[in-house]
């Protein structure tokens, strides 16, 4: 349940995955689309010649130990490398030759040096995916996850497989279908572009005009 406050309403999504609207807001409503941080430490990439994907599953995802086993297994039979952000249960499993991670890693710094994101779908990781212009490929669990994940395949930012039910050639195929599309590439850096023209928090600290609104999952109220 939304609680809407009578004098501000502040929301974060993307216009690009945002829904149409037959019902228009009220006017105390503003679409900041995203709200990325830079407060995260420095990170620097690999030396590879070969595609960089980022895999980040969230705290509570990333803490399903035998869902990563199978992940890390899947994907190390690719020709890939990889950035494994692994979570509260880092020390349960081991990532394999082509991979890199940590318990934590900074992802807003992280993002923009990888050519593709594997993520959860949760809010936050969309929308800085969004902002960094990143496609991502979606395997949601709860909640807003599952809205976020539909969002993403429909727009063609993406693409959304069933978590624990994908087929390793299909989770397979879609990985090198996403690095192989330039045109979604192109699609996804011009949205970066226009979503840092200006960023949220600029315009939620200095009151700039917000022209586009869309309530969703990801919705904050003020």
């Amino acid at each position: 349940m939304i609680h809407e406050s009578p004098w501000l309403n502040l929301m974060l999504y993307p216009a690009e995955l945002d829904y149409s609207r037959s019902r228009t807001l009220a006017p105390t409503w503003h679409n900041l689309e995203t709200c990325v941080r830079a407060t995260d430490e420095p990170w620097n990439p690999p030396a590879t010649d070969r595609a960089l994907v980022y895999v980040s599953l969230g705290s509570l995802g990333s803490a399903d130990v035998p869902l990563m086993r199978r992940l890390i297994q899947v994907l190390s039979r690719t020709p890939h490398r990889y950035v494994v952000s692994k979570g509260p249960q880092h020390a349960e499993y081991e990532l394999a030759d082509n991979m890199i991670g940590a318990e934590y890693l900074p992802q807003t710094s992280v993002l923009p040096h990888v050519d593709l994101v594997i993520t959860h779908g949760g809010n936050n990781t969309t929308t800085e995916c969004m902002w960094f212009g990143r496609p991502m490929m979606v395997l949601p669990l709860f909640w807003d996850q599952h809205d976020n994940a539909q969002r993403v395949h429909e727009a063609g930012y993406g693409m959304r497989l069933p978590t624990y039910q994908f087929e390793e050639d299909e989770l397979v195929g879609a990985i090198d279908r996403l690095l192989a599309d330039e045109h979604l590439r192109s699609r996804a850096t011009a949205a970066g572009q226009r979503l840092r023209q200006p960023p949220g928090t600029r315009v939620a600290t200095i009151g700039e005009p917000v022209l586009r609104g869309g309530l969703t999952s990801g919705t904050a109220t003020a």
